[in-house]
């Protein structure tokens, strides 16, 4: 296997290496006005000279390029080097935009497009209930068509970012009397809309990412939904695949892996730095074993994707693996920690998308390696999708048996 690039991306490289060096960190004006800004004054700029929004057309404010990985990699390890603002990697730019360009009309791509991949527009997903989390088809909240627009009456639970979000992509039922799958559509709804409430819910950390909404006759114009009435599941079929994709990264988990080595570094275990511990190396080795596997999965999904190849199982398994090698990097980290594993985290000390900082930090890390095994379909969903999808296993049990009824 030759992991090294081609003398003519070794050049492209350089070509994006020197594009940052001039743009970024921001000078002089470009560096006017708050962080949210200089980033989305950068992120305009660098679509234009094509490193952002790449397969996103012109017409929808992308840059158009020809479909490339390998381009796209080098991007991604360069901008990432330097900390600069890349694609964005909220909801709306990495699981909204892909379904718009897949099942959206003209002025639905036209409107929500652009803003949300300079990072301007900020969605949340209402898709899980009180009563529909892993069977989402049995979702509650309808949606009535009256005198030429919708009216959704319902409750979404876990709606990550719904305090801060202008809009809501929601999954609601439009025909009742359908089969569970067939009655559901895909509407987008403006957050400020009359009959709107968002609850916050403080969780275990201490912080409150997720909220409640709260849906009472709130009206939506009868365009706004996106594919055909009834046809809802299909077009979340392909929001799912790209949040799965979002959370199921390799270069996550070799983050998190190389910050559980700095901590076993600065953590003693009788009187030793605990890396040397021999117990600790063997959990280590045995963690860095599934990074490692995790990677070059990621290679061998990346040779496929540059050749037009369909990765097949293979991409199935990339949000259960991410999930169950955060699990266990956080509970060996809680080990090391000893009895600071038992003070209350801090908000401060945990950013999501980055390795932790601080012993607090993962602290926080633990408490959300357990939740995000159920986020973007839980880890048993996961299992079924490759049994049945991947390796075409029967049904699970249960299921069979709930079908037979």
């Amino acid at each position: 296997m030759d992991l090294r690039y081609s003398r003519q991306y070794e050049d492209y490289r350089r070509e994006v290496r020197g594009f940052l060096k001039a743009h970024w960190p921001p000078s002089g004006d470009a560096a006017r006005g708050s962080q949210a800004e200089q980033a989305t004054r950068f992120r305009a700029l660098a679509i234009s000279h094509g490193y952002v929004a790449r397969s996103i057309p012109a017409a929808y404010g992308g840059s158009e390029q020809p479909p490339d990985v390998l381009k796209a990699v080098i991007i991604a390890e360069e901008f990432g080097r330097v900390h600069a603002p890349g694609d964005v990697r909220g909801i709306g730019a990495s699981m909204l935009v892909p379904t718009l360009l897949e099942h959206g009309r003209e002025n639905q791509k036209q409107r929500f497009i652009p803003p949300t991949i300079r990072g301007e527009m900020h969605w949340c997903q209402g898709y899980s209930e009180p009563g529909s989390g892993s069977d989402l088809a049995s979702l509650k909240t309808r949606a009535e068509l009256i005198n030429g627009e919708w009216v959704v009456n319902g409750q979404k639970i876990w709606t990550s970012g719904a305090q801060i979000a202008q809009y809501m992509f929601c999954l609601c039922r439009t025909e009742p009397d359908a089969p569970k799958h067939a009655g559901i559509s895909y509407l987008l709804i403006d957050m400020t809309s009359p009959g709107i409430e968002v609850r916050p819910l403080r969780q275990m950390t201490g912080t409150a990412d997720f909220n409640e909404v709260f849906l009472t006759n709130v009206r939506v114009p009868m365009d706004s939904i996106v594919g055909k009435r009834g046809e809802g599941w299909t077009v979340s079929r392909s929001t799912l695949k790209h949040e799965r994709n979002m959370i199921g990264d390799a270069a996550g988990s070799r983050a998190l892996f190389e910050g559980l080595l700095r901590l076993a570094r600065e953590t003693k275990r009788n009187g030793k730095p605990a890396i040397e511990d021999s117990e600790v190396r063997q959990q280590l080795a045995t963690i860095e074993g599934y990074v490692l596997s995790h990677q070059y999965s990621g290679y061998r999904q990346l040779t496929q994707a540059a050749r037009g190849w369909d990765a097949g199982i293979a991409g199935m398994m990339n949000k259960l693996t991410s999930t169950n090698i955060g699990h266990s990097v956080a509970k060996l980290a809680l080990d090391l920690l000893g009895d600071e594993g038992l003070v209350a985290p801090t908000h401060e000390a945990r950013v999501m998308g980055q390795p932790p900082h601080g012993h607090a930090g993962w602290i926080t890390q633990n408490m959300w390696s357990l939740g995000i095994a159920i986020a973007g379909g839980s880890a048993n969903i996961q299992r079924n999708v490759i049994a049945e999808r991947g390796l075409g296993l029967p049904r699970d049990f249960a299921a069979q048996r709930e079908g037979s009824r």
